[in-house]
């Protein structure tokens, strides 16, 4: 559990709290056991509610796993308490620990951030975690255009697995903000913990908000895009390879017809002929060129 103090904030963040460290807070600030409660469990939908003294929240960061190459959320439970803010979290979440260790290095970014009130604090890490979903949105665009420009490629098959990716970092993506601005509008309305002048500000995170789900609608639309282009290649392609094979077995079906007619024969045509070899190869070869004109007439090819 680390905490910086300033005048008129602290800020105290803790991340896979002990139960020794949560009874610590409960004694210090004396929070509702619901608040405590929710410490020690996950929370699966982001929530904002008022529990005796205090403000709590409950929101998720969208963040990335490099090893399954997908993203995933992760829980950020927030507490406003008098002139204290609490953060607690289970999973590490980068954006949130680079801002907390540059406030707690710099005095002079303490005085920006930390000069005004707890609700003040919270609108800068709210707006800060919103702004860390851009980059990522930039790398799902980057992997459009590279699935793109893979597909026009002649690499369909390629694609194929690297769509799924996309289509789940995506999804995940859409589940993790979807629920969040439900908790940015309760912000919003008139409570004892966020200041008056300060509901502008939450409203503009509401944009924030918005704007990041219109960019994953678009991306949503744009890979399903993709997903049917490729499929319709793919399939194209298929239909072109059968294509192929089923000339092939309709030209040499007659053929296969008239060696077996010879084959059921005691006296084969010419057979006393030292050409009769070449001359049925001759009428084989004469039955597949006929075979292939009609096709080319019916417009079969």
């Amino acid at each position: 559990m680390s905490e910086i103090k300033s005048e008129k904030v602290s800020w105290i963040d803790f991340r896979e709290a002990s139960t020794k460290e949560i009874d610590e807070l409960q004694k210090r600030f004396n929070l509702h056991p619901l608040v405590v409660e929710e410490f020690s469990t996950p929370t699966l939908r982001p929530k904002a509610a008022e529990y005796g003294n205090c403000l709590y929240l409950a929101i998720h960061i969208p963040l990335y796993d490099n090893e399954n190459k997908t993203t995933y959320p992760g829980e950020l439970d927030i507490v406003i308490c008098g002139q204290t803010l609490i953060t607690a979290h289970d999973v590490e979440i980068y954006q949130l620990g680079e801002f907390f260790e540059k406030l707690k290095k710099s005095k002079k970014q303490r005085d920006i951030y930390m000069n005004q009130s707890p609700g003040a604090l919270l609108r800068f890490i709210l707006e800060m975690l919103l702004e860390s979903c851009f980059p990522r949105l930039d790398h799902i665009s980057k992997k459009l255009d590279f699935v793109e420009k893979e597909i026009f490629a002649n690499h369909e098959k390629e694609m194929v697995f690297e769509i799924s990716l996309v289509k789940r970092d995506i999804l995940n993506f859409r589940r993790t903000m979807k629920p969040q601005r439900t908790v940015f509008e309760s912000l919003v309305r008139e409570n004892k913990y966020i200041e008056k002048d300060l509901r502008p500000y939450f409203q503009d995170l509401i944009g924030t908000n918005i704007r990041i789900w219109n960019m994953l609608e678009s991306a949503k639309e744009t890979i399903e895009s993709l997903e049917a282009t490729n499929n319709s290649l793919l399939s194209n392609q298929l239909d072109m390879t059968m294509k192929v094979l089923t000339i092939f077995s309709a030209i040499l079906l007659p053929l296969t017809v008239y060696s077996n007619i010879m084959s059921m024969s005691i006296n084969i045509p010419f057979h006393t002929s030292p050409l009769a070899f070449w001359f049925h190869v001759s009428i084989m070869l004469g039955l597949a060129a006929f075979t292939f004109i009609i096709f080319k007439l019916k417009k079969w090819l």
